[in-house]
Order: structure tokens, then sequence, then C-alpha cells
């Protein structure tokens, strides 16, 4: 799902919240759907989505990056914590 179609449903998702289509709970399972499906769906092939499994709070983070390594550091540097210990798979 490239970026504008994520932003399409989410507005889509916001505007029947506002018609009173549906509620809280519906609208915001709609956009956690549309996140959850971009940010594992790139387009760019060089990106893949990682999800740290392991030790709290790295335990399910997922992040965005080239690389397993890049996607270390990034978890690290999102929790501010260098010597946390966890595994990373591919979403």
């Amino acid at each position: 799902m490239d970026r504008i179609s994520a932003l399409r449903n989410v507005e889509d998702a916001l505007a029947d919240f506002e018609a009173g289509e549906s509620d809280l709970r519906e609208t915001e399972e709609r956009v956690l759907t549309v996140l959850r499906t971009y940010a594992t769906e790139f387009e760019d092939p060089d990106l893949s989505a990682y999800r740290a499994t392991g030790a709290d709070p790295a335990d399910g983070v997922v992040v965005v990056a080239e690389s397993e390594a890049d996607a270390r550091a990034r978890v690290a540097d999102l929790l501010d914590a260098e010597q946390l210990e966890f595994d990373l798979e591919t979403v």
C-alpha cells in the first residue's frame, strides 16, 4: 500500500466516524489496520519491516529498515536503550 492510499483509507475511516456511521472502536481498528498494512507492504525493495522479540520494552516494536543491523539500531534508538537484548524477525 502506498502512502496516498493509506491516507485516503484513514480519511475514509474518519469521515465515517464524523458521519456517525462508525464508532470510535471501529474507527481505531480501521486506522490500525491501514497502518499495519502500510508498515508491512512496501513498494521500496530496499526496505523491510522488522519486529523485535524478547525483552521488554523491545518486544513487539516494529521498525522499517534496509537491513537487520539498521533495524537493530533503530529499535535501540527508539527505546533509548543501547544495551537492550532482543531478536528480530522480518514481518
